[in-house]
């Protein structure tokens, strides 16, 4: 379904429409914004009307847009050059990054294959788990999403338009989230059910007869609409991992670099995972994506996985500088901070306007569940329609998540009084619904 948004200015007309002849009906635009330019928290659509970013370039400008760092870090290596083959040839630049980024992380995890995306990142962390292990099976979780090439794509389970026709697809089965909100086993909203959600994901890895080579999982669940677990079935997950000798792989492309207040969302759960994979915010708004693992566990020789632009040097020099900025400004911190406000505020619309069935989140990973009525947990799907479109038009970009879920992931950059403002146009567009 499209989003119908008030028609955008006559110069944003012209490019949808040359959009529209050339390029792929399968790209999902919510609706009518067409980018011109970006700095800071801001955006401005070709007809040069400001928006506030709740959005963030889906959780990629963590540091903000236009980023003088980032900005004068890509010149500078632009001068010296933009690709070497890194997986034919050594280069100082791309190791640079990778030890910078170890000092964010778990001190077991000292090894790192690079790539360019988010999906890439979760395809390398599938194989070297089936390389490592020697097993066949993986279990993932419904809903999820991982990413939209094969292996990732089977891992995937969270829209039906998203796996319809491309199967058969990789040796994987799925087990149910923890999803309180709509808890299946009558503890909806408390918590309580992470033995019941332990009990299905132990079935699916016993029915694998000893073949399971990872479980892979988003500690908080994003295209799926920013679900977040209950810290005991985490702990639990870790605990089968261990019994059953299967790797857990942390996918933290969304959640990862403080989207969450912590560098990796599983520091949340006091979890350590086996394989990491990591991409968004890494780069800056460069294209970069990050499989991190220890030593021990990428083990697979020399050809048995490589890429063209994995250590790309203008990524890698965009790397190094978004990691620095997000370190010097404790965007952790402030990311905590303001996100706490943020939930707070939702907090208390959620309890004044029975369209707002559940508000959940950590950091600025933040999750509003629309329903058309409190009572039934019916999902808001035209509802959401109608408030995306109308905190569009009042100048705050959103985006949606799961059946009927809006997402806020603003720049972690982001003030308090930035956050009120976009959350005063979101108020006003759940009034008007």
């Amino acid at each position: 379904m499209r989003f119908i948004c008030r028609p955008p200015g006559k110069k944003s007309q012209a490019v949808i429409r040359r959009d529209r002849r050339v390029m792929s009906p399968s790209l999902t635009r919510e609706y009518s914004f067409v980018y011109q330019k970006a700095k800071g928290c801001h955006v401005w659509d070709m007809d040069g009307r400001r928006y506030l970013d709740f959005a963030a370039g889906v959780a990629v400008m963590g540091i903000g847009h236009t980023n003088p760092a980032v900005i004068k870090a890509v010149v500078q290596q632009a001068k010296r050059g933009y690709h070497c083959g890194f997986s034919d040839f050594y280069a100082e630049l791309p190791v640079r990054f990778v030890e910078q980024l170890l000092t964010f992380l778990p001190k077991h995890l000292n090894a790192a294959f690079l790539s360019n995306s988010g999906t890439e990142s979760i395809e390398a962390a599938y194989k070297l788990a089936r390389w490592h292990t020697n097993r066949k099976w993986t279990i993932a979780f419904k809903p999820s999403f991982h990413g939209r090439t094969m292996g990732s794509l089977s891992l995937t389970n969270s829209k039906r338009v998203q796996r319809e026709r491309f199967g058969p697809f990789m040796p994987v089965k799925h087990a149910p989230y923890p999803y309180c909100y709509r808890c299946p086993f009558g503890t909806s909203g408390h918590g309580g059910c992470s033995g019941q959600y332990l009990s299905q994901l132990e079935s699916a890895i016993k029915s694998c007869n000893g073949d399971v080579a990872a479980v892979f999982f988003e500690p908080v669940a994003g295209e799926a609409g920013y679900i977040v677990p209950p810290k005991d079935f985490v702990k639990g997950m870790r605990k089968l991992c261990d019994e059953y000798g299967a790797l857990l792989c942390d996918d933290e492309v969304q959640a990862g670099c403080y989207r969450t207040g912590k560098f990796l969302a599983l520091e949340h759960f006091g979890v350590k995972a086996d394989i990491v994979s990591m991409s968004k915010a890494i780069g800056g708004g460069i294209p970069l994506g990050a499989t991190m693992a220890n030593r021990k566990v990428m083990d697979w020789p020399p050809g048995s996985h490589a890429n063209t632009f994995g250590g790309n040097l203008l990524a890698c020099a965009a790397g190094i500088a978004t990691l620095g900025y997000m370190r010097k400004k404790k965007l952790g911190r402030n990311a905590e901070r303001v996100g706490k406000h943020m939930l707070r505020r939702l907090g208390v619309m959620k309890e004044q306007y029975d369209i707002i069935g559940d508000v959940r989140g950590l950091g600025l990973m933040i999750g509003a569940e629309i329903v058309k009525e409190k009572k039934t947990k019916r999902y808001g799907v035209q509802e959401r329609q109608r408030i995306l479109c109308a905190a569009a038009e009042k100048g705050l970009l959103l985006l949606p998540a799961g059946i009927s879920s809006i997402r806020m992931c603003p720049p972690l950059i982001i003030t308090k009084a930035q956050a009120d403002y976009g959350l005063d146009m979101f108020e006003d567009s759940i009034r008007g619904v």
